[in-house]
């Protein structure tokens, strides 16, 4: 049978396997060369090293986008798999977390995803920041290093040995379910781990923490562009009304915007609508700077690198794509685009799923949930700019403004296409475009290093550590 997807088993084996596991999947081949991959190397299990703490089931209705006076960030799965920073989690408020028993996340604390598709069951994140009072839903794990273990040498270096792939391939092997997968604590006790050397181990401490200083280097950097936009028009400490009420005769009102719903009548609207228009500076709208794409796939190709809303990351504004075969497109999977144009996500725009296509890749292919937008040649406005422009507080609160439909709410591209944008002096946006250049560029590197940490420890276990080090070596 060599070379088929094929491996025999006898009956008497399964005693020692997981609930008596016998669908074909968990004997996939890749799965029993991790075996024999294990029992060839030195290792330990998950609960001789390390605990894990399940997450409380806090109330949908109490979530909030918003920065709430005593809130309580909450991680859910999105935010691990996306590696979001935690400033952009969504809320609940404090006496919601002492109802729910909740407890707070510290530095360096690790996030697993216990359920999900097979690529996101298992997928885990190093939390940073415990400066802002964060916790963890139950679809998630808090996983943390016992006290008094010896084999590994800091949180970092067990991120990283969690993250490689042979760890992840078990967790997805031992998830159960069948359209969704779930990860246990009888799932989990099964994780076997590589015993690395002290050597390696203070090698990959370095790579980690590099890494995530170039990535904090980045956030910082992208921020310092916001705050730089948002002092040209004057909005740093902009607060809008929050007066209720707003009295609109049906001339002003459905005569002339065909809406009769209270929620787009809110004075704060007017109030982003009069500092963008009278700020000084003078406006323009998207349409005038941007045209719409709507080039419609035939999706004739063989196959396609697809970007769907969750592979946007909300907190830099960076995305990824998935190689798909076409016969895997979802059905929205709908328009063309190519390097440079900007997806502004049509869906929950009030959480910043802007991006900037700023990487070169065959037959891309988006969501038809994203407005695409292709700079004109005659343009005042730079991409960055734009970019930067509708991450910011004002525009994604004034985008909720345009919300149709109450269960699943989105906005139109024409809504978007007639918003009106600020004229930029030129000298200012060729620095914020050179903040966002740098900022992507730190990304990347950081990036690149946690990639080097995690292939370090996957060669290590497949073809010994002083292989990992003549790569780490290689790298440097």
């Amino acid at each position: 049978m060599e070379g088929l997807e094929i491996s025999v088993q006898y009956y008497k084996s399964l005693s020692t396997i997981i609930d008596y596991r016998i669908e074909a999947e968990y004997f996939d081949k890749r799965f029993l060369k991790i075996d024999d991959i294990f029992e060839r190397i030195e290792n330990t299990t998950f609960f001789s090293v390390a605990n894990y703490e399940n997450g409380r089931a806090y109330n949908s209705e109490e979530f909030s986008v918003l920065q709430l006076e005593n809130g309580v960030k909450v991680s859910k799965i999105g935010d691990v798999t996306q590696k979001r920073i935690n400033v952009n989690w969504v809320e609940v408020s404090e006496l919601e977390f002492l109802r729910q028993k909740g407890n707070c996340l510290i530095d360096d604390d690790i996030l697993m995803t216990l359920t999900g598709d097979p690529p996101d069951v298992g997928k885990v994140n190093l939390f940073k920041d415990n400066q802002i009072k964060s916790t963890w839903n139950q679809r998630v794990a808090r996983v943390y290093l016992q006290e008094n273990q010896s084999i590994f040498y800091s949180s970092k270096v067990f991120f990283i040995v969690l993250y490689n792939r042979f760890c992840r391939e078990q967790l997805e092997r031992f998830a159960k379910g069948i359209r969704q997968r779930n990860l246990g604590v009888e799932c989990i006790e099964k994780l076997r781990l590589p015993i690395l050397s002290i050597t390696l181990q203070v090698k990959l401490n370095e790579l980690i923490t590099e890494s995530f200083s170039l990535l904090e280097a980045a956030n910082s950097t992208y921020k310092s562009s916001e705050t730089l936009l948002l002092g040209t028009l004057g909005l740093n400490n902009f607060e809008p009304t929050s007066e209720p009420v707003n009295v609109k005769c049906f001339k002003e009102s459905f005569l002339s915007t065909g809406r009769l719903d209270a929620e787009y009548y809110q004075k704060k609207y007017e109030d982003y609508e009069k500092v963008i228009k009278f700020g000084g500076l003078g406006f323009t709208s998207i349409t005038n700077e941007y045209t719409l794409i709507k080039n419609v796939s035939r999706k004739d190709k063989e196959s396609y690198n697809y970007i769907e809303i969750g592979d946007v990351n909300v907190s830099d504004g960076s995305a990824t794509y998935n190689f798909l075969n076409s016969s895997e497109l979802p059905a929205n999977a709908k328009t063309e685009v190519e390097r440079g144009d900007i997806l502004i996500s049509k869906v929950r725009s009030n959480r910043g799923a802007v991006t900037i296509i700023d990487f070169d890749a065959e037959n891309l292919i988006v969501s038809g949930a994203f407005t695409v937008l292709r700079e004109k040649e005659n343009s005042v406005f730079s991409n960055e700019t734009l970019k930067v422009l509708l991450r910011t507080s004002v525009y994604k609160d004034w985008l909720l403004q345009f919300n149709i439909g109450t269960q699943y709410p989105v906005i139109r591209d024409e809504d978007i296409l007639k918003m009106p944008i600020p004229k930029i002096p030129k000298e200012i946006q060729e620095e914020i475009t050179q903040k966002i250049q740098i900022s992507q560029s730190l990304k990347k590197q950081s990036e690149q290093l946690l990639e080097t940490a995690k292939r370090a420890v996957e060669i290590a276990i497949e073809e010994g550590e002083e292989m990992a080090m003549e790569y780490i070596r290689g790298y440097k």
